[in-house]
């Protein structure tokens, strides 16, 4: 059966924007951004396997008529499953390149009233704001300035939920093991920006962190 997958040892490389005005990646672990080329396998449902929403969602546990920030949301697979099971939310699908987010834009689904599709010039105006930010196999993929914005975002007493590929798990899935990090390199790469980690039960082939102010 096939499954999802980023880039692996044997892929060719990812990086096909290199020339985009992207973010500054400097102290990203994996060196390629996720090529837009492959976003249709964003959309593979199989991911819900090891990933399933309803458990995505449970950890968020955001409060009712709260403001949910997909950070690095690529073609918002789960900030619509977010939008779809929690009506009184508006969700913020975040990413930096177009090509995601009109690959969102263009599913029916996306026409949900509380689900917003969003670029980084958004920033600004949702620093501060953010009950919860939900950051889904992008850690490893985040340079020091968008540590620092994925922080920023936070309300008083929001959090951060930081799901990401394992290093020390073995998985026929995901990036390379050299290009993710382990719980505790994840950890230390978060208390860099100042936040307090809670680390919570792990998913197959995931760590879960909670990160606050």
């Amino acid at each position: 059966m096939s499954r999802h997958r980023h880039c692996t040892d044997n892929d060719p490389p990812c990086d096909a924007t290199r020339d985009a005005p992207l973010r500054d990646r400097r102290g990203a672990r994996q060196p390629e951004r996720f090529d837009p080329t492959r976003a249709a396998l964003l959309d593979d449902r199989e991911r819900f396997d090891y990933l399933p929403p309803e458990r995505v969602i449970a950890v968020l546990d955001p409060p009712r008529d709260g403001l949910v920030v997909d950070f690095g949301a690529g073609t918002g697979t789960y900030a619509l499953e977010i939008a779809r099971a929690r009506p009184d939310l508006t969700v913020v699908a975040l990413d930096e390149q177009p090509e995601m987010l009109e690959r969102l834009r263009g599913k029916p689904e996306a026409s949900l009233p509380n689900l917003e599709a969003a670029l980084p010039d958004r920033l600004a105006a949702l620093a501060g704001r953010a009950d919860r930010v939900l950051a889904l196999n992008v850690l490893h993929e985040l340079g020091d300035e968008a540590i620092r914005e994925l922080a920023s975002l936070l309300s008083p007493q929001g959090f951060v939920v930081v799901i990401d590929w394992d290093a020390e798990t073995e998985r026929p899935v995901g990036p390379p093991r050299a290009h993710v990090y382990n719980t505790d390199e994840a950890t230390k790469r978060l208390e860099s920006v100042g936040l307090r980690i809670e680390r919570l039960a792990p998913m197959r082939y995931h760590f879960v962190l909670r990160a606050r102010r």
